[in-house]
């Protein structure tokens, strides 16, 4: 009985060890993965290795071959090299064609296309020190305010490692529960760990005046749609002011 027991872990293992793909780069490196969606454009697959980390997306030029699990494969990047029309090669003359080392910034072609995720945003800040005397002397209004909005992201580039490159316009709306119409608008430019964290810094401008803002933040995923989180603050005028908002998005191209 107990060599029959070893013997189903065995073969389980054994099994196990095998549902996994084999992605081979064009550069011969070999990946043990397993793939989730392929694009015209991405590859997105997750580590065996770490199957509960996070979702990685390469170009599929990048791929060679993917050989899945149940023993077939797939040819990417020669399908893709084939796929190129002939005339891009001949319609131009050699001479015409900058030599290596030649390009400038901007030349290339673009390594990813944009991402948007836009979505509405909620939340509460709280107005300190001076901040808060100038809005109750000139405003009229209580240090705590409601806000809402909505969030414009879009995606500027995604590096091989999963950090990304962010543009984020937030326009809010505060004070609504005081009866008081207070409008701002967050213009960012941040960065997007790998893991979800992220760190933002650009101008805000509200009737308080224009000041400089900082945030951080993370999401969180749960079937396709992403739930943001994040912290802002903006110094200025003896004092700060310190928002929390939280929102969902989904993806869209």
């Amino acid at each position: 009985m107990p060599r029959l027991f070893l013997l189903l872990i065995l073969l389980l293992l054994s099994v196990g060890a095998h549902a996994q793909d084999l992605l081979t780069k064009t550069t011969g490196e070999e990946l043990q993965v397993k793939v989730l969606e392929i694009t015209p454009t991405d590859v997105r697959y997750k580590r065996t290795d770490n199957p509960d980390g996070p979702m990685i997306t390469i170009r599929r030029y990048d791929v060679f071959m993917i050989r899945y699990a149940n023993g077939t494969k797939e040819l990417l990047g020669a399908s893709m090299l084939s796929a190129r029309p002939a005339s891009a090669s001949t319609a131009a003359p050699a001479a015409a064609m900058p030599a290596t080392g030649s390009l400038v910034p901007g030349d290339e072609p673009p390594a990813y296309e944009d991402i948007h995720l836009n979505g509405p945003r909620l939340g509460i800040t709280v107005l300190a020190g001076g901040v808060a005397t100038k809005a109750d002397r000139e405003l009229g209004v209580n240090p705590f305010l409601t806000q809402f909005g909505w969030q414009f992201e879009t995606r500027i580039f995604r590096m091989p490692n999963g950090t990304s490159g962010l543009l984020e316009i937030v326009p809010l709306i505060g004070g609504l529960e005081q009866g008081k119409f207070l409008p701002s608008l967050n213009a960012l430019i941040g960065i997007r760990g790998p893991k979800g964290l992220e760190f933002g810094l650009g101008p805000n401008v509200s009737p308080a005046g224009a000041h400089i803002a900082l945030a951080v933040g993370t999401s969180f995923r749960s079937n396709g749609i992403n739930f943001p989180v994040n912290f802002a603050v903006v110094p200025g005028d003896g004092g700060a002011r310190f928002s929390l908002l939280f929102g969902f998005n989904s993806r869209t191209r």
